[in-house]
């Protein structure tokens, strides 16, 4: 199996630099969802430049734990040759960081603190601790300060919000996010486009996950090992998640199959899990802040729209509640070849109706920031009203602009109807004021027939819209763009 490097993240890495040689103390803010490889990114970071560094993970446990593991490990770095004796500890929290002040004085100090989430919920203060002796001591030493934890909700409230302590102390704050499609050529060379596309739907960008690959063996193959096969560790992944932001999942766990099998309004969601609206909008609202379920309006739409629907943002837990979670007893007793013959029965539409779409807006977002298309949305989503939706939509309110996108999944080249249909729409979707400039795309990953390339240097025109051009691409067309586009950012 391929071990992940930093191919993606170069970026970040060029941050770190950055914040080292900083004339001044810096800190930083780092966070992200489990398996996304903040850890994996500061280690790498320390091992190849070698420089000063410390680093120090929190645990699940007590106040009194952390602050005598805290004290331990500062106490070591500071005095290698004499390690603290057993079971010693600063007096508190202020003590411990002024000896970490001490220890950057003079000389340039990279202190990482991993898992920061652990700390603030066992000792809430700390924050206020840390800003204290940051306003007074630690901002006048060489102190390079990370602070990185995997809680997304807590992160910003505790650490970033206006109301945190250590708000506006930061130099840089960075959300580690997966890793972009357009990476996977370079781990996984073997494998068509559409396999790829396959991959990313499944595990999503997420490098923990790609390491349990095996890029010599089958799309099937790895499913059956890494997903079917009784006890892995992936089956735990949406437990273990889920974990660290509530105690009690087992509503949650309903909502998530609930939007996973097609439930995207609040309504739908109350229908299909059997929780009323209020305790769904509770649950809903957790999973939003956790950053696990989003809700998008039509980009369209007035501010407030009430046409929210709301989606799985993570492609694993999307997959899983969609084809395994209610497969576990048949998986525990080894039948994971009706298993993985649904799954191959439903992948098709599984893709075509969130990982395809969300490439195929990924596109748009990139293909403009580099000029290749006549105008550039400041906006993209898709819209939709009670008659009619676009999967890909990008909209320049200032410029009365607007790009329509189709996007279709079938290994068949597409005809003409496909356009006509995705035309048509286009009064429905066009805001009412204004007079509009209207660019279409179509995203088909087998082609498009010649009649639909005819159909595309056709134009029409509506009561307030006029049509700029049509352009048509196929996947090889689109992963080679994004991989393209993917190298110049990295």
């Amino acid at each position: 199996m391929p071990q992940i490097d930093f191919k993606g993240r170069h970026a970040e890495l060029c941050l770190l630099d950055e914040l080292w040689t900083a004339p001044q103390a810096t800190l930083l803010v780092l966070y992200g969802r489990r398996r996304v490889g903040k850890t994996r990114l500061i280690t790498h970071w320390m091992r190849s430049t070698g420089h000063r560094a410390f680093y120090w993970v929190a645990d699940p446990t007590s106040a009194l734990d952390q602050l005598r593991a805290f004290s331990q490990a500062v106490y070591n770095f500071g005095n290698p040759k004499q390690p603290a004796p057993a079971g010693f500890t600063y007096a508190g929290w202020t003590q411990a960081w002024q000896q970490v002040a001490a220890l950057a004085q003079s000389e340039r100090l990279a202190f990482f603190v991993d898992e920061f989430t652990y700390l603030l919920e066992s000792e809430p203060g700390i924050a206020g601790i840390i800003q204290n002796i940051w306003d007074h001591t630690l901002k006048q030493t060489a102190l390079f300060l990370l602070l990185s934890g995997s809680h997304l909700g807590m992160m910003q409230r505790s650490v970033l919000a206006y109301q945190s302590p250590l708000y506006g102390r930061a130099t840089a704050q960075l959300r580690l996010l997966p890793l972009p499609f357009g990476i996977t050529p370079s781990f996984f060379p073997q494998y068509s486009p559409d396999e790829r596309v396959a991959i990313y739907a499944i595990f999503g960008g997420i490098p923990a996950y790609w390491e349990r690959i095996d890029p010599t063996a089958s799309i099937s193959e790895n499913i059956r090992r890494q997903l079917l096969t009784p006890h892995n560790l992936m089956q735990e992944e949406p437990r273990l998640l889920l974990h660290d932001f509530v105690q009690d999942p087992g509503n949650y766990v309903a909502i998530l199959r609930a939007i996973a099998y097609g439930a995207r309004t609040q309504k739908e969601i109350s229908t299909r899990s059997g929780l009323t609206q209020g305790h769904v909008s509770k649950y809903l609202s957790v999973l939003r802040e956790a950053g696990f379920v989003i809700r998008r309006a039509p980009v369209t739409a007035a501010k407030g729209s009430r046409l929210g629907r709301y989606h799985i943002t993570d492609p694993y837990l999307r997959f899983y509640y969609r084809f395994l979670a209610t497969r576990q007893a048949q998986l525990a007793l080894g039948a994971q070849t009706q298993t993985l013959a649904e799954i191959k029965r439903h992948l098709l539409d599984f893709i075509g109706t969130h990982t395809w779409e969300e490439l195929c807006r990924e596109w748009l977002l990139r293909a403009s920031a580099y000029g290749d298309l006549p105008f550039m949305p400041d906006q993209v989503g898709s819209a939709w009203t009670r008659k009619a939706q676009v999967d890909v939509v990008g909209v320049n309110t200032m410029e009365k602009t607007l790009i329509l996108g189709e996007c279709k999944w079938s290994p068949r080249a597409i005809g003409r109807s496909v356009l006509r249909d995705l035309v048509s729409k286009t009064g429905e979707i066009v805001p009412r004021r204004g007079n509009w400039t209207v660019y279409y795309l179509g995203f088909a990953r087998g082609g498009w027939t010649k009649a639909a390339a005819d159909f595309a240097n056709e134009t029409k025109s509506g009561s307030n819209w006029r049509i700029e051009g049509m352009r048509l691409l196929d996947l090889e067309q689109v992963d080679a763009d994004l991989t393209r586009w993917t190298a110049l950012t990295r």
